[in-house]
Formats: structure tokens, sequence, C-alpha cells
């Protein structure tokens, strides 16, 4: 089990803590910062995944349950009708995000918002969020995560211009988010509401024939 360098300082810290306390209130009072490194080592884990690559389909970008799947018009980056799919990630689930498809990062907006909770309506209008548009030999997705009330940051490490593989990990949300998966009318989804994704080995969406 592995663990993103983004969490390293929220382990060392409260690991630093137990010491002191444990010198100045005894073991009692020294489990209690320990409880919350491991946890933070729980949180920040990245899971060592085979990612089987198939250009004909979509993989879900992160693990978490499917709140949503809706048609709508998309204007912010493939500007046509299109499904979106909204997973909620949950604080015990694992937080890095992968990428749908392989192809490179044509689009990029980050919006700084406020923070109700992910898993309601208006998260993904009012919230800070980040959203990527992805470009693949096949198929124009756009990714967007939105962070939740307990959210503090949106990292990413891919950027504009940037190429990423199938499965490829580009970021993550710090505790309690939502990813939304923005993808064209010729892609068949294969998930519906209450279905549980793992990120890189999901399929959540079949790309078929142009319309």
């Amino acid at each position: 089990m592995r663990i993103v360098k983004d969490g390293y300082p929220f382990i060392v810290l409260p690991l630093l803590a137990a010491v002191p306390v444990y010198l100045l209130w005894g073991l009692t009072w020294a489990v209690i910062p320990l409880v919350i490194a491991f946890y933070f080592a729980y949180f920040f884990r990245n899971p060592k995944r085979q990612i089987q690559v198939d250009p004909d389909v979509i993989y879900a970008p992160a693990d978490g349950t499917v709140m949503a799947v809706e048609e709508f018009f998309d204007s912010e980056y493939l500007n046509e009708a299109a499904i979106k799919i909204i997973i909620f990630m949950s604080v015990f689930n694992v937080h890095v995000n992968r990428s749908p498809i392989a192809g490179e990062i044509k689009y990029q907006s980050y919006v700084c918002g406020q923070f109700v909770p992910a898993n309601e309506e208006q998260a993904s209008l009012v919230n800070e969020r980040h959203a990527l548009g992805i470009a693949g030999d096949k198929v124009k997705i756009l990714v967007i995560q939105v962070a939740g009330l307990l959210a503090r940051r949106i990292v990413s490490w891919r950027t504009l211009g940037n190429k990423v593989e199938q499965g490829e990990l580009y970021g993550m949300i710090k505790f309690g988010s939502s990813l939304e998966i923005v993808v064209p009318k010729n892609v068949t989804v294969c998930v519906k509401k209450g279905d549980t994704t793992v990120g890189g080995k999901t399929v959540i969406g079949r790309i078929e024939d142009e319309l």
C-alpha cells in the first residue's frame, strides 16, 4: 500500500505530537494522535492497481458511489448534448483520481468556491471545482473535481497540454468530495445511480461509433 506525498505532513505532525503527549499525560492520551495519524495514512492511501488499457471504454476516475446520471447540454468543453455521471467519494474511499481515458489535456478551469456537502445537488455550482477536458483518439470528455464540506484543497498533478494515460493518477481532493464525468451521447453509460465504482477498474461507459 502506497501513500501519496501530499499526505506526509498530515501523518507526520500527529506522530510527532504523540511524543510530548505521552511524556506529559501518558499512553492513554498519546493514543489519540496515533489514531489520527493512522487515519491520515489510510485516507491518503494509493493502492497499486493493474490498469487494463482499452481505448473503447471509459473508466471511473474515482472510488465511490454513483449519485446521478444526467443528460444535459455541455457548454463548458464538449459544446454538445452530453451525459454527466456524478460519483460521490466519502471520507473512507480512496481519494486519488485517475484519468478515464488516454489523451491530451486541452481544457482546464479552476474555480474557488464554497464548501457545501459534495453530495448535494448545488455543490458542483457553488463549491471549489477543477475541470480538465481530455481529448482522446475516439472521444472527448470533461472530468470535474468538486470539493465537499470538509475538503479544503483540490490537488492536480497534471495541467493544460499534458498527456495522460488511461488510469494514470492525475490528482486528488482532500477529505470528502465528488467527481463529475461529462461524456458525449455516443458513449453508452454502463452504470446507474447507487452503483459502486473503483477508479481505473469500473467501466462507466463504452464508446460507440460517432452519431
